[in-house]
């Protein structure tokens, strides 16, 4: 259950992250209000996840996980460009999340 609470705290942080560019510097309602809902969502999985995980291996997960799917959301939604050394730094991210997950004693929940 940790795992899905964790995934959900992430896919809100997400919609939240990406919400915040059509917010146009928060005057917008409706974009402000997934930006705070989504945010809200996300905190509360988040520290559902503490109460099993310990807080270093959540925060990598929820973290690493959200920087790599806002960034795709960047290039395949508002056309951001993303040079190579973005790219080497997204995959190094993507290794770090899944050492802790494949391989961490401390992730083992």
């Amino acid at each position: 259950m940790v795992w899905l609470h964790l995934s959900i705290a992430i896919v809100a942080e997400v919609i939240a992250t990406s919400a915040l560019k059509a917010t146009e510097s928060f005057t917008k309602p409706l974009p402000l209000a997934a930006v705070v809902v989504g945010y809200l969502v996300s905190f509360y999985f988040l520290s559902l996840t503490l109460t099993v995980l310990p807080v270093g291996i959540a925060y990598a997960v929820w973290s690493g996980a959200g920087i790599i799917l806002v960034s795709m959301i960047g290039w395949l939604v508002f056309n951001q460009s993303l040079d190579w050394a973005a790219v080497a730094g997204i995959a190094m991210i993507l290794a770090g999340v899944a050492v802790i997950n494949l391989f961490s004693k401390a992730s083992a929940h």
